[in-house]
């Protein structure tokens, strides 16, 4: 019998040490998920560069008298 309950003792604390890593693994799962969400602010763009005037640059005939 001291036999048996050592065994279910030691199954019973396996069982705990796996649900916790599971539980902990899920949490840094969400935390992680959390700290990599867009945030539009860190990749705001103050407008058009130079290449992109270069290329869209307009030559207008009219003159400005």
């Amino acid at each position: 019998m001291p036999q048996a309950l050592s065994q279910l003792r030691r199954m019973l604390g396996f069982a705990v040490l796996k649900a916790s890593a599971g539980v902990a693994s899920a949490w840094r799962a969400t935390v992680a998920d959390r700290a990599r969400r867009y945030r539009p602010e860190a990749h705001y763009m103050r407008g058009p560069g130079p290449q992109w005037r270069a290329k869209h640059a307009q030559i207008s005939g009219h003159r400005l008298d």
